[in-house]
């Protein structure tokens, strides 16, 4: 576990770096800056290239992890890591020669006509998939060699910075709001050159046109691997999509803002799965199963502890954050609850997904992806179109989806590996959160209002306060029941 400690930490300070200016520009500088309509057509831009970013990538980052501790000689790792290189081109090219055709049909059918505005800037669609998928492909190249921490720190730290850059730039009048858009996509097209590098830099092949001997096997687990990708894209980014096609682009900044607060407490679980793919991969294509079992359990317990804690400041904070934002944000406290709890359930499940993805059992995701994207959608058309239940709906239709088919790969991997994330920590980590939750969500301390720098000064206060009293009285029982190994290992070296 020293290699997956020491690169999630990393990758963990990274993620957080990345979230908390992300935060800013969320809550204050978006907002602040661009304002509701212009940041919600920047969301449902870059949420359309997030639906057709799996579709570009062909599976390829997926296959590159599953196959490439397969290959022995060198010559076979550069045949497969050649025709990886090329597989993408087989629909970004097709895609980008029909675009017109395309963006004709999103804007028509899924767009309103008080959101036409957006038509101007669909070419940022096409471009921000392709490099978002080669971006991956390269990153996927260096994580098969244990090396997360560049390709990590341009996911979630790069992109996050630009962005702050750009709004700043828009504040001071040096670029306009049009400007934003495209000069977004060049920091983009940047990232994905940044990478491409340093993925030469850490492994170079000899390209060949001449596929490996098991390329009949690649092309068959890149296209079923497709929906493993697509699944985790269509379950929050069609909710912002479909809002579109209600209701004005300020609604989809605002659901924005509850889904990047709810979705604040996965930052571990993105931050140890980069370097659990590969790990799993590897011990699954060595018929190691109870280092798979082992790695299985750890991540659970450890994702449940470190999310719970951060669930719990999130919600029990909620309703003071959103006093610091603008109003109509307000609106999005149930649909961080709703959020919130799906990447919980998420993250309980651990290097789950990496297990099948990477077994001889990876033809499940087909049925799963499928699975997910039909639901989600029926759900969000029910809750949000039918029933009316606004926003919330649609948070409330991902963190059904999520509970139903996080719990078939549960059972789905008991069954047919027999192993299982759940021991009797668990039990105790989530009977921790909920008693913890009812305990301090209902209340907070009675401080007179004041402002700071025209903010209410009385929420900060509040949320400060009560996140120090969390923290403490969290992080005391999970210590004293010892419900991770891990941690309580490294509380003891930090003392020494």
């Amino acid at each position: 576990m020293g290699i997956i400690f020491k690169q999630s930490f990393k990758n963990t300070i990274v993620i957080y770096l990345g979230f908390l200016i992300g935060g800013l520009n969320t809550i204050f500088f978006y907002p602040g800056f661009l304002g509701d309509t212009f940041q919600g057509i920047v969301t449902v831009l870059l949420s359309y290239s997030n639906l057709i970013m799996p579709l570009m990538a062909l599976g390829v980052h997926y296959t590159i992890i599953k196959f490439f501790s397969v290959y022995e000689e060198k010559q076979e790792k550069d045949k497969f890591l050649s025709i990886a290189l090329i597989l993408p081109l087989l629909v970004g090219i097709p895609v980008g020669f029909l675009w017109n055709k395309i963006q004709d049909f999103i804007v028509n059918h899924f767009i309103t006509e008080e959101n036409k505005g957006i038509e101007n800037y669909t070419i940022v669609i096409y471009i921000v998939s392709i490099c978002c998928a080669y971006f991956e492909v390269f990153y996927a190249w260096s994580k098969v060699h244990l090396k997360t921490v560049v390709g990590n720190f341009l996911k979630e730290f790069y992109n996050r910075a630009v962005v702050m850059i750009l709004l700043l730039s828009v504040s001071f009048g040096f670029i306009t709001k049009s400007d934003f858009i495209f000069s977004l996509t060049g920091f983009y097209i940047l990232r994905t050159l940044i990478m491409m590098f340093y993925a030469f830099k850490v492994y170079f092949p000899k390209f060949s046109l001449k596929p490996p001997k098991n390329y009949r096997k690649i092309l068959s687990y890149s296209l079923f691997i497709i929906f493993a990708g697509s699944a985790g894209a269509l379950i929050i980014d069609i909710d912002k999509v479909m809002v579109t096609g209600k209701e004005a682009f300020s609604a989809a900044a605002y659901y924005t803002v509850a889904v990047f607060i709810g979705s604040f407490i996965e930052a571990p679980s993105r931050a140890l799965t980069q370097i659990l793919q590969p790990l799993t991969s590897k011990s699954l294509n060595e018929n190691d199963h109870n280092e798979v079992n082992n790695l299985y359990k750890k991540s659970s317990i450890n994702l449940l502890v470190i999310g719970g804690l951060f669930f719990l400041l999130i919600n029990c904070n909620i309703t003071e954050l959103f006093r610091l934002m603008p109003k109509g944000y307000e609106q999005g406290v149930l649909a961080v609850l709703f959020i919130s709890i799906a990447k919980m359930y998420n993250m309980f499940l651990g290097n789950n997904g990496p297990i099948i993805a990477n077994s001889r059992y990876y033809k499940f995701t087909f049925p799963i992806g499928i699975g997910t994207a039909l639901t989600v959608y029926f759900l969000n058309v029910l809750f949000y179109k039918k029933i009316d239940m606004s926003t919330d709906g649609l948070a409330l239709a991902t963190l059904i989806t999520v509970f139903i088919f996080n719990t078939i790969k549960l059972l789905f991997v008991y069954k047919k590996l027999n192993m299982s994330p759940i021991t009797r920590q668990t039990a105790i980590a989530l009977c921790l959160v909920i008693l913890m939750f009812f305990g301090f969500y209902f209340w907070n301390f009675r401080i007179p209002e004041f402002k700071i720098f025209n903010l209410p000064g009385d929420p900060i206060i509040n949320i400060i306060l009560k996140s120090i009293m969390i923290i403490a009285i969290y992080g005391y029982i999970v210590v004293k029941l010892k419900v991770s190994v891990q941690i309580n290992n490294l509380i003891s070296k930090l003392k020494k």
